[in-house]
């Protein structure tokens, strides 16, 4: 199967968004991947592994993320490591801006609470 590189392959799943910030600090396996969006989230939200690996590889498909080899590969756990690449980059700040143009929407309806900046 080809990657499908297009931006435009529909817009990110929630799923797909926090695992793109989590690697906007730097290259991680899925665990640290995991702990960290459900510390950053909090109780609100149990992140299977299932649907961790399914994220991974849509956004690999996509050209988002890319599969590094880790330093010490006898750690299984750490075996595989991910990193974002520059589309993933690119399309994180396009859903970012987006996010921001519906909350602010939202504010000035009086929908969401919080200073309105757009």
């Amino acid at each position: 199967m080809s990657p499908d590189r297009s931006a435009d392959a529909g817009p990110l799943s929630t799923v797909a968004v926090e695992v793109l910030l989590a690697l906007a600090t730097g290259p991680k396996h899925g665990y640290a991947i995991k702990r960290e969006i459900e510390d950053r989230i909090g109780d609100d939200f149990v992140l299977g592994s299932g649907s961790l690996y399914q994220a991974l590889q849509r956004l690999e498909r996509r050209g988002l993320i890319a599969e590094r080899r880790a330093a010490a590969p006898g750690d299984a756990r750490r075996g595989r490591v991910y990193a974002l690449e520059a589309e993933g980059r690119r399309v994180l700040a396009a859903e970012l801006g987006r996010m921001q143009r519906v909350l602010g929407h939202a504010k000035r309806r009086r929908l969401a609470i919080g200073p309105e900046r757009t």
